[in-house]
């Protein structure tokens, strides 16, 4: 057997602890080093290691500097990413670094530049991909089934922003904004499936309904809790984003539809169920999609799990990411672009941003 891929988590908020429960249910790997300014945070990660060996750091230098981990987690605040990325790059070691990639598009662009030269795996954590109904609409559709791909629809309808530590996800400042923030994922689906890239995005929204009573130190809260969002892509294919979050009792919180010239596929979380229907014939088929490899669920339906099995894979293999900095930067200049055009009231062309 080989010897166990050590990870060392940087951020042990939600999202931390989700990537920990997940490499805890990989083949040969172990977490051995988190590290996290929150002492709350730190004690949740020692809670979830559950009696396993861990070295513990308040400052995630430091834990750099212990230089005990094969691959680099960060999972901090958005508004942190492009520091912390840095320092973590000084390493030279694999890195996983979660959504978004960064707040603004000069942030962004200075990390996928310095990842265009890094030595090592540089992997983003764009697992909306890995949703194992997703993931088979994605193979159907890119294997011809429904012809060239013309339309595509995301709708995500769910809860609001949940609570975080200082309630830094309150302000568009820190995170980026809502469209970069949560929609990255949806952005990135669009360039993945229709294998384009953005050429104008159109949008409107607001906040209507969350967090508007809520003042921290004496700053209302900012963030957009609905939007809707089109896409035009270089292909001539566009797609659409329809997010609501204060739909907290929607039966299906996410759903996606690839529409092309002979057919169409629909996906649905969490049921599962994937639709198949034929232009030429009518025939109508629905399927509830599952992946057997999946060990730990998660908050996403497996997809995290599936994501790490890849990140493995590509770790020992020596293989580049497959999921880049460059997908990264394409979801943040798209949320950007999305919050340009609900502000400025007008479509945006990509071309004006970059």
């Amino acid at each position: 057997m080989s010897a166990p891929i050590r990870y060392g988590l940087i951020g042990t908020g939600m999202m931390g602890l989700e990537h920990q429960r997940n490499i805890y249910g990989l083949p040969d790997a172990d977490v051995v080093a988190i590290a996290d300014p929150h002492e709350q945070s730190r004690q949740w990660a020692q809670f979830t290691a559950e009696g396993r060996e861990l070295q513990i750091f308040s400052d995630y230098r430091d834990l750099l500097a212990a230089d005990s981990c094969d691959i680099y987690v960060i999972s901090t605040p958005n508004m942190t990413h492009r520091g912390v990325l840095v320092d973590v790059m000084a390493t030279g070691k694999a890195i996983l670094v979660e959504k978004p990639l960064c707040t603004t598009i000069a942030d962004a662009t200075e990390i996928r530049d310095l990842a265009h030269r890094y030595p090592a795996l540089f992997w983003v954590g764009l697992e909306y991909r890995y949703m194992p109904p997703v993931a088979r609409a994605i193979e159907l559709a890119h294997s011809g089934s429904i012809g060239e791909l013309k339309m595509l629809a995301i709708r995500e309808h769910r809860h609001p922003f949940l609570v975080k530590v200082d309630n830094w996800n309150r302000f568009s400042d820190n995170t980026g904004g809502t469209l970069v923030e949560k929609c990255c994922h949806f952005f990135d689906l669009m360039r993945y499936i229709l294998r384009s890239d953005p050429v104008a995005v159109m949008a409107s929204g607001g906040q209507d309904v969350n967090h508007l009573d809520e003042h921290y130190d004496g700053r209302a809260s900012d963030i957009l809790d609905n939007a809707l969002v089109i896409v035009e892509f270089e292909s001539g294919a566009r797609a659409s984003l329809d997010l609501s979050m204060f739909a907290d009792t929607s039966r299906e919180h996410e759903e996606l539809s690839i529409v092309g010239t002979t057919g169409k596929i629909e996906a649905f979380l969490p049921s599962g169920r994937l639709v198949r229907a034929e232009r030429t014939t009518g025939l109508i088929t629905e399927d509830i999609i599952a992946d057997t490899r999946v060990a730990v669920e998660g908050f996403h339906h497996g997809a995290s799990y599936l994501e790490h099995l890849d990140i493995q894979t590509a770790w020992r293999a020596g293989s580049p990411a497959l999921v880049t900095a460059d997908d990264g930067w394409w979801s943040v200049v798209m949320g950007v672009a999305a919050h340009r055009s609900i502000d400025e009231k007008r479509r945006i062309d990509i071309a004006e941003l970059i």
